[in-house]
């Protein structure tokens, strides 16, 4: 039996993508592995453990000095000694913050490399100092997950790590994604009966613009009812990392009712409005995994996707997937999917299946830490890896 000792920094913060990956992996972890045991280590108390799974707080007295003081000395220093008080034989890190120096081999998650990869990105001085810190970490790794084929080549290349150490674990949606006929969400939201849907950020790796100026070469649509619903943040702000979607559509001369943002939704009522859009739409230019575009696969919406990075892994041949900064190709494809009602159903029965083939429970995407290597695919869990 191997003691597994978790980060559980982000388990209290399920609205993040590391706390979302943790919810949904840990469950499915205990369910299938009854090998081993596993603990999660927290600077804070923990809500909604799963049973069979100890917790253990950690307080950090240099929060009083600085927050993120606070939260560098438990990555670095709390969590390693905790792993050792917990008799941990194993510990996993599930994202870029492994400890340098740990007596307990770790195994560390990297969803991605955005901060070494894209400038924009790479934040301050010390943030920049903080990056090269997690990153000489992970070269020490006993193993890295990674979730994708496209975040493995990057940590291969970027880290300089032996492709060998590299795992990929494709992520899940959860189970509530599937498709809803909810007659109150458009009600609820005061959804047009036609929409295309965006959910996600606005940063600029985000790449909305393209998707705006996509929109404006449709006005035949726009001005017959047809609307771009934004969702996932609220807006307010305006600058080169967060531009404002408003002032994009109305330099595109698109008119002021054309675009509706309705910020943030339930994670409850995502399947409802997945379900609900003519297409949903994603031109992120990096994404280490892509997780909303899986998740309207598999509520039936239709994907109009960037071909870049991990997203054509993930969409396979389910989705439409165009050149991120390609408007007119962009506002085609839109155009496509709210013409051809069989291309839809063709692309809706399309996602239904690609998004099967990512499960926690019961194929290679799932609780049991699947491995590609050199082409094989083989299931081990996180006490296997040596």
């Amino acid at each position: 039996m191997t003691r597994i000792a978790i980060n559980g920094s982000f388990w209290n913060q399920p609205n993040t993508g590391s706390g979302q990956y943790m919810r949904a992996l840990l469950p499915a972890l205990v369910q299938r592995d009854i090998e081993n045991e596993y603990t999660l280590i927290a600077p804070t108390a923990l809500d909604n453990v799963p049973i069979c799974v100890s917790a253990r707080q950690t307080p950090i007295a240099l929060n009083r000095v600085s927050a993120n003081l606070g939260k560098v000395w438990f990555e670095q220093i709390a969590f390693a000694r905790a792993c050792i008080r917990e008799r941990a034989t194993r510990a996993h890190v599930p994202y870029f913050a492994p400890p340098f120096f740990s007596r307990t081999p770790v195994i560390v998650t990297i969803h991605d490399l955005i901060p070494m990869l894209l400038p924009a990105y790479c934040g301050s001085l010390l943030v920049r100092v903080y990056t090269q810190l997690v990153a000489a970490s992970a070269r020490r790794a006993r193993a890295i997950i990674a979730d994708s084929e496209c975040s493995k080549r990057d940590i291969i290349r970027v880290l300089r790590v032996p492709e060998a150490r590299v795992r990929v674990v494709y992520l899940a949606t959860h189970e509530r994604f599937v498709p809803v006929n909810d007659s109150n969400i458009r009600a609820k939201y005061n959804l047009p009966e036609n929409f295309l849907f965006y959910l996600g950020g606005y940063d600029q790796r985000k790449n909305v613009r393209v998707m705006i100026e996509a929109f404006a070469q449709l006005p035949e649509f726009y001005r017959a009812g047809v609307r771009l619903i934004l969702a996932g943040v609220n807006l307010g702000q305006d600058s080169e990392f967060f531009p404002d979607p408003r002032r994009i559509a109305r330099e595109s001369n698109l008119p002021d009712d054309a675009i509706q943002s309705i910020g943030w939704v339930d994670e409850a009522d995502k399947p409802a409005l997945y379900s609900s859009a003519r297409t949903f739409l994603f031109p992120s230019l990096y994404e280490g995994f892509g997780l909303p575009p899986l998740e309207a696969m598999a509520s039936g919406a239709p994907v109009i996707a960037s071909n870049a990075s991990s997203l054509p892994e993930v969409i396979g041949d389910a989705g439409m997937l165009i050149a991120p900064r390609d408007a007119r190709a962009w506002a085609d494809a839109m155009r496509a999917v709210l013409t051809d009602d069989a291309r839809r159903d063709m692309m809706r029965t399309r996602g239904l299946i690609q998004a099967k083939k990512f499960s926690w429970q019961e194929n290679d995407c799932g609780a049991g830490f699947p491995a590609r290597i050199g082409g094989l695919k083989s299931r081990t869990t996180i006490g296997d890896v040596k």
